[in-house]
């Protein structure tokens, strides 16, 4: 397996990912092939598809060692699943499976064909090993059967972040950064009203607590001020 590209977003650290693409439309992310594949013959024609799949490595979850159950946050983190039953980064092989939107494809002069991507849900810098168009009529099962994960979940934060700490964020990535804290990106099984929890996004490092359904942000800083 060769890795072909990395992905570039606005999560250097896992925290903070949503739990699956598509979740949240307006992640943005660019797609960077390695050298070797910096040929634009390699994409002619993905223009015409809206939707990709994307195959990728779960690079920071590696482990010598697997385990046949695991325990899926959406259960709250104490009930066991067979590890196929889940979409758990902690498997035999460490892959990882994406559907995103192509936004657009743009030819930079020295790194090649870049494409640009939404609705990601994927840490920056993350491996990708291949790249293939969603086809509507056979990857689309609308009737499909989801078992646990049937249904999205139930609630969404809501957010309190004074304006006067949004508008250190740029314009373009403040819906983003609001809808990924009303989806509540604490691990599902801690619920402690006095806990301050910490996320990189971007160049931002946001600080905020959660009581019951609402969200505070405490602090955004950009990290770049003090370089």
């Amino acid at each position: 397996m060769k890795v072909i590209a990395k992905i570039h977003t606005e999560f250097p650290t896992k925290f903070g990912i949503p739990r699956q693409s598509g979740i949240i439309e307006s992640l943005r992310g660019s797609i960077v092939f390695e050298p070797d594949y910096r040929n634009p013959d390699a994409v002619r024609g993905l223009e015409d598809f809206s939707h990709l799949w994307l195959i990728w490595e779960f690079s920071e979850a590696k482990r010598d060692t697997w385990s046949p159950t695991v325990r899926p946050p959406r259960l709250g983190g104490n009930t066991r699943k067979g590890v196929f039953a889940t979409r758990s980064p902690f498997r035999p092989n460490p892959i990882g499976l994406s559907s995103v939107k192509l936004e657009k494809i743009e030819i930079d002069p020295k790194l090649g064909p870049v494409l640009y991507v939404t609705g990601i849900d994927l840490m920056d810098g993350t491996p990708i090993y291949d790249i293939k168009p969603y086809i509507a009529y056979t990857d689309s099962h609308p009737d499909a059967i989801s078992g646990f994960a049937s249904k999205p979940a139930e609630y969404l934060l809501e957010v309190d972040c004074p304006e006067t700490l949004l508008q250190h964020v740029d314009a373009p990535l403040r819906d983003s950064l609001v809808a990924v804290l009303a989806h509540d990106p604490r691990p599902q099984y801690q619920d402690d009203p006095n806990r301050v929890y910490g996320m990189e996004f971007g160049p931002y490092e946001v600080r905020f607590k959660v009581n019951d359904l609402n969200l505070t942000v405490l602090e955004i800083k950009n990290t770049t001020d003090s370089i």
